[in-house]
């Protein structure tokens, strides 16, 4: 049994979206957690680089794939590379994602395919490819939205449309899974300071009030959630919606 210090000691994961804020706090988090991690990016190659140089400064493995999420065909190389190079896959995070907000009554059709492209078949390509090389023990981690659950301001139904769906994928995949060992869980970050929503940016004002903690999420926070999740520990945790909002929803 790995020490606790590395519970995840002798496994692989793949962190789709890993060059930046969220994905790339998983990424570290898993590797420190004794993970050798494969990161995708799309167009951050430098940020991806830093990320991969971070992990392997603190004694990790990692490696960096570009692949556009949106990219059935790169998404299910990404896969196949991460398993030759690495030897497998145990963990799959699916965090690449993107976030085009207007009203609907304006919303661009090419602007509706592209955020269905990445933020759904992404999704379900990157998972379908992983299971294929998962056996007992193998964990599938969504990074949906706690949108879902409120929509704390206008112009985003089509993102939420997206993580609505990837919410359902959620809890009838754990089923598909669970005979095999599998579990499959979903992640619902609040807003957190990222590159797409700053602790400092317009909609902090619209939400800030209200936080019932006060303020927002760093993306550490979210990483330590899902490195609980992809850790042996949450082997009974499966098929949940887990919200991480600051209270943002209570």
């Amino acid at each position: 049994m790995p020490p606790l210090s590395q519970p995840l000691a002798g496994k692989v994961a793949l962190v789709t979206g890993g060059s930046r804020s969220i994905g790339a706090a998983i990424a570290q988090r898993l590797a420190a957690d004794g993970a050798a991690v494969a990161l995708t990016y799309s167009a951050s190659p430098d940020q991806a680089a830093k990320v991969v140089a971070a992990i392997e400064a603190a004694g990790g493995k990692a490696m960096a794939i570009q692949a556009d999420a949106g990219d059935p065909s790169a998404v299910r190389a990404a896969v196949a590379r991460t398993v030759e190079a690495l030897g497998g896959i145990d963990i799959l995070v699916n965090n690449a994602g993107m976030a085009i907000n207007a009203p609907i009554e304006n919303y661009r059709f090419e602007d509706y395919e592209r955020m269905l492209a990445v933020n759904v078949t992404g999704v379900f390509v990157a998972t379908q490819e992983a299971v294929r090389h998962m056996g007992a023990g193998g964990r599938i981690i969504h990074i949906g939205s706690s949108m879902t659950r409120y929509a704390a301001f206008p112009t985003a139904s089509v993102y939420t449309l997206t993580k609505g769906a990837v919410t359902g994928f959620n809890r009838s995949l754990a089923r598909d899974l669970g005979p095999k060992g599998i579990t499959v869980n979903t992640v619902h970050p609040g807003p957190t300071d990222t590159d797409m929503n700053p602790a400092d940016g317009p909609v902090a004002a619209i939400v800030g009030p209200g936080m019932a903690i006060g303020r927002y999420g760093q993306p550490a926070e979210i990483a330590g959630l899902v490195a609980y999740i992809a850790s042996p520990e949450a082997g009974f945790v499966t098929g949940a919606d887990i919200v991480a909002d600051g209270g943002l929803t209570a």
